[in-house]
């Protein structure tokens, strides 16, 4: 995951639920609900809020953190909202009504969730375990470890071969890692936050070896 830095809500948000006061997101119009799409979107570069894999608004849709079902009174409160991809039994699609422990608006989401070449990732707490669980990011989803695995070797292969990176120095380290955090027209490459994940463990390594 890459933590996701919540701004204002849409204008046309704003506006109708002054004009509702007691209006549930099920009543928005289309019109509404794509202006929150649109701004979801943007916000996170159009990756996933958790598998970080793109979308667009085509092949997305409006995720609620807290579940719609589970806490009624925060349907409409856009920092309750992210733009999930909609692939079958992951993701916003897994989550259902079940409470997502680490949220992809908690810094920790960055730290708590361990990625690595192969594809897999780890939960290093309990509550990293049960997130990768209820969303379906873990070894039982092997489309997704083969995609993330792919993919990210991809992004590696624009500085070095995987073989490779692991032996470069923390200089050249953490320049790859301020490429992968910057934009290209709004949007950051598929995985760029997994692999930022794995550099961060390799840096880390690197520094422990040193000391």
């Amino acid at each position: 995951m890459r933590k996701i830095v919540k701004g204002s809500e849409p204008k046309t948000l704003s506006h109708w639920k002054r004009h509702n006061p007691n209006g549930k997101y099920q009543d928005l119009s289309k019109v509404e609900r794509q202006a929150i799409s649109n701004t979801c979107l943007e916000e996170q570069y159009y990756l996933c809020a958790y598998c970080c894999q793109c979308i667009t608004d085509k092949k997305s849709h409006n995720e609620h953190i807290q579940p719609q079902h589970v806490a009624s009174n925060q349907t409409l409160n856009f920092h309750n909202i992210v733009a999930s991809c909609n692939k079958p039994k992951q993701c916003g699609e897994a989550h259902g009504a079940k409470i997502i422990p680490l949220t992809p608006l908690m810094s920790e989401c960055e730290t708590e969730l361990e990625f690595y070449l192969s594809g897999h990732v780890k939960g290093l707490t309990a509550r990293a375990t049960k997130t990768i669980d209820v969303l379906n990011l873990g070894d039982s989803n092997k489309a997704l470890i083969y995609t993330r695995k792919q993919l990210v070797e991809t992004l590696i292969f624009q500085w070095d071969s995987p073989e490779n990176f692991e032996l470069l120095d923390d200089e050249s380290l953490e320049i790859i890692m301020t490429e992968l955090n910057q934009p290209e027209d709004g949007q950051l490459s598929a995985f760029a936050p997994i692999l930022q994940n794995i550099l961060c463990q390799f840096l880390k390594n690197q520094k422990a070896t040193e000391e």
